[in-house]
C-alpha cells in the first residue's frame, strides 16, 4: 500500500508560524515521525507540499496516474473554500482522509466550515501531528473506506 500526504498552504512554515497553535516541529520532523510510523505499518509514503492551489490538484491527479492508494491532507486555509480543491477530491478514486494541526471547530468562525470534508472518507483534527498518523493507520487496517461520503 502506499500513501500520499499532501500539506497545503503555509504548512512549510509549521515550527515558525504560530507554535502556541502547530507546536515547535518543523514540516520535515513531522514528516520524518510520519515516515516512522508508516514503516511500522509496512506502508509505503511520498510527501507532497506546496502553497499553491494548481500545484496540489495536479499532484491530486498524479496521485490517480501513480496508482495511490490514499491520501492524507491537509490543505491549510483551503479547507475553508477552495471549491478546486474539493473538486480535484471529488474527480479521484481514492480514499482521502482530512487532517489539521489544530481543531478548526474551536478557532475562528470561518473555519469551522470545511468544503473538503463532504467529499472525504474522514476528518480528523485538533490531534496535533498524530492526526496523521492516525489518519494513515485508517487507510492501512481499512482500506475499502469510501471514496466519498455521498457514495
Amino acid at each position: 500500500m502506499k500513501i500520499a500526504v499532501i500539506n497545503g498552504v503555509n504548512l512549510n512554515f509549521t515550527g515558525i508560524r504560530e507554535p502556541s497553535i502547530y507546536g515547535n516541529r518543523t514540516l520535515d520532523d513531522i514528516n520524518n515521525s510520519i515516515r516512522s510510523a508508516a514503516d511500522d505499518l509496512g506502508c509505503g509514503i511520498v510527501f507532497y507540499q506546496s502553497n499553491i492551489e494548481g500545484e496540489l490538484i495536479n499532484f491530486i491527479q498524479k496521485c490517480h496516474h501513480d496508482k495511490i492508494d490514499g491520501i492524507v491532507i491537509n490543505p491549510g486555509a483551503y479547507t475553508h473554500y477552495s471549491y478546486a480543491l474539493r473538486d480535484s477530491i471529488a474527480a479521484v478514486p481514492i480514499p482521502v482522509i482530512e487532517v489539521h494541526i489544530s481543531n478548526i471547530h474551536k478557532r475562528e468562525e470561518f473555519r469551522h466550515t470545511s468544503v473538503l470534508a463532504p467529499v472525504c472518507a474522514g476528518q480528523i483534527c485538533g490531534l496535533g501531528e498524530y492526526g496523521y498518523v492516525l489518519a494513515i493507520m485508517a487507510l492501512v487496517r481499512k482500506p475499502d473506506l469510501p471514496y466519498t461520503v455521498n457514495r
